[in-house]
């Protein structure tokens, strides 16, 4: 186990926070995610970091793994243009991970707070949510209200809003 992931369940220790834990191959995909976590309950998640033109605002962005994000859109709704997708070394320095292992947990990594979180509000109807421990090699079931609580504690800005997004064809 790796620091990444060790640190996902001393975090979730502390906080009294249970989960269920599901070891799988690694995968680099939501795709290849499902041919492994398929069956588990709750809603499945994809994970996208991204930036703004100049570099100096990144953003976290939970949502349920069916859709497509609107990047141009996104950029709307949170009143900055031509957000981008960041670059796997702005991951590494801000979140310590790399494209495959991101996740919401990826902001315990970020010791400064500089990363704010936006969770697309359909995760809100759901009981339970499914996640990777900062690795690609495992896929955690916790429940929405403690995700909530996490980010509470995490220290990082963040919200919920409604994407608007297209379904995938």
């Amino acid at each position: 186990m790796d620091d990444n992931e060790k640190k996902v369940y001393e975090v979730l220790e502390k906080l009294h926070i249970d989960y269920e834990k599901h070891d799988h191959p690694a995968v680099f995909t939501c795709r290849e995610a499902d041919i492994y976590t398929s069956g588990l309950k709750g809603v499945h998640t994809k994970n996208l970091f991204l930036r703004n033109r100049k570099g100096n605002s990144h953003y976290l962005v939970v949502m349920c793994e069916d859709k497509v994000l609107d990047v141009k859109s996104f950029g709307e709704i949170i009143s900055e243009k031509n957000i981008s997708f960041a670059s796997p070394e702005r991951m590494m320095k801000y979140l310590k991970l790399t494209p495959g292992s991101v996740s919401i947990f990826g902001i315990i990594n970020d010791t400064e707070h500089s990363v704010m979180v936006y969770v697309d509000e359909d995760i809100m109807k759901e009981e339970f949510i499914n996640s990777h421990p900062n690795v690609n090699t495992s896929t955690l079931v916790i429940k929405v209200s403690d995700m909530m609580r996490f980010l509470e504690e995490s220290g990082n800005r963040y919200q919920t809003i409604s994407l608007k997004i297209a379904q995938k064809p």
